[in-house]
């Protein structure tokens, strides 16, 4: 099921968005915003595990003995 979200933007980052799907880059602009969330999202993950990064280089890591450990 999906939901919908209305949101409102100035007009010049519409103009953008609008310019993505008239390119041809998107088909809509659900499209568009779908790819911009799940592009945040995996920075999300990517800055995460950046800071995991610099918790073992800095000793504060976890050894983990058995994936339920996690």
């Amino acid at each position: 099921m999906r939901n919908i979200i209305n949101i409102s933007l100035p007009e010049k980052l519409a103009k953008e968005v609008e310019k993505a799907v008239a390119s041809g880059n998107y088909s809509t602009k659900s499209e568009f915003f779908r790819d911009l969330l799940r592009l945040w999202k995996e920075e999300q993950i990517l800055q995460e595990l950046r800071e995991a990064q610099q918790d073992i280089a800095v000793g504060k890591g976890k050894a983990l003995r058995l994936l339920k450990d996690l």
